[in-house]
């Protein structure tokens, strides 16, 4: 199979490009080089997808398939246009950001979605969700489908997860804040979570090139509530310590961020607002062949991987999600 990947020097394009090498597959990575490297055996094109004559060199070949992750509608549409003619497959990863209610849980790829960014430019991460909505319009408007695979990814997770959303919990509880070892975590019984392992993602992905998978999948992890996710990040951890429960209300008055960002618990969310949010029905993937490794081993992974960080034994070191050892001491301190 011929593959062209455009990026593959961030997390997950990277991880597309080695699974499609060690199949034996040929590879290219088109991209600027600035997110990192591309895996050796890639051949590298370098182009800047902002400018006209991005896609000069690889439109004049043949692919089987064509892999996108961005977020800028106008990249995508001038992608599809130069390469509609040359690939048989365009394979469009989007987000379940597109879903325009967030509150109703086990929603399947039915379910409404945003009204389409109108420019070609995201400006800001607040219009995230309607420019994947405009990127996935023109790919099906330029592709049709029968020749395009939109993956609505749900919470990508494990070794290389930057953003700190799947590595926190195993990292707190293997380095706790406090010398008694308590640890802080949302109460939210009620709330699931799901994560997907970017190799399991990555997987699946080359598993729809090869075997020319079309259409629109929720590609999410298996829902796991809250708190039995936090007990396997417990395990992976070895953490023996007290667990302090904190319920949502008294978070938000102490200021404390769901999700992402400095001073936030990752993968809490407020509920019943956000209670569809980490539950999307992916019973279609999973169908064609969507497979998950266990949780564990995803936090294990992602803990060896936090270890190994240059940053790890930095305690000032600061984190794009969860709470510094003073923030978590200080809050501990105030439900004691």
């Amino acid at each position: 199979m011929r593959l062209l990947v455009l990026g593959g020097t961030a997390w997950l394009g990277q991880q597309v490009v080695v699974t499609a090498l060690k199949r034996g597959h040929f590879v290219a990575a088109l991209a600027r080089g600035e997110s990192g490297s591309v895996p050796p055996g890639a051949v590298v094109v370098r182009a800047d997808r902002s400018r006209p004559d991005a896609y000069e060199v690889v439109r004049t070949q043949d692919w089987d398939a064509v892999l996108d992750v961005s977020r800028q509608p106008g990249q995508v549409r001038q992608a599809t246009a130069a390469l509609h003619e040359r690939s048989q497959t365009y394979i469009f990863v989007s987000s379940g950001n597109v879903y325009a209610d967030t509150s109703v849980p086990h929603q399947n790829e039915n379910a409404p979605v945003l009204d389409p960014l109108t420019g070609d430019v995201m400006e800001s991460m607040e219009t995230y969700g309607e420019a994947k909505v405009a990127c996935e319009n023109a790919v099906r408007d330029t592709f049709g489908g029968d020749r395009m695979l939109v993956a609505r990814s749900g919470l990508i997770g494990g070794p290389g997860d930057t953003f700190d959303r799947t590595g926190y919990w195993p990292l707190r509880f293997s380095r706790p804040a406090v010398s008694d070892g308590r640890v802080l975590v949302p109460d939210v019984p009620e709330l699931l979570t799901q994560v997907i392992d970017v190799r399991d993602l990555a997987n699946w992905l080359v598993d729809a090139a090869e075997n020319k998978v079309h259409g629109t999948f929720n590609t999410t992890g298996e829902s796991i509530p809250l708190p039995e996710h936090l007990d396997v990040a417990r395990h992976v951890a070895g953490h023996t310590g007290p667990v302090v429960k904190a319920r949502p209300h008294w978070l938000m008055a102490q200021d404390i961020e769901p999700w992402a960002g400095e001073r936030s618990l990752p993968l809490w969310l407020p509920v019943p607002e956000y209670a569809g949010f980490s539950s999307r029905d992916s019973a279609a993937a999973r169908a064609a062949g969507l497979r998950h490794r266990p949780l564990e081993e995803t936090l294990a992974d992602t803990l060896a991987w936090e270890r190994a960080r240059p940053e790890y034994g930095h305690r000032r070191y600061k984190r794009h999600a969860g709470l510094s050892d003073f923030d978590e001491a200080e809050l501990l301190s105030l439900l004691s």
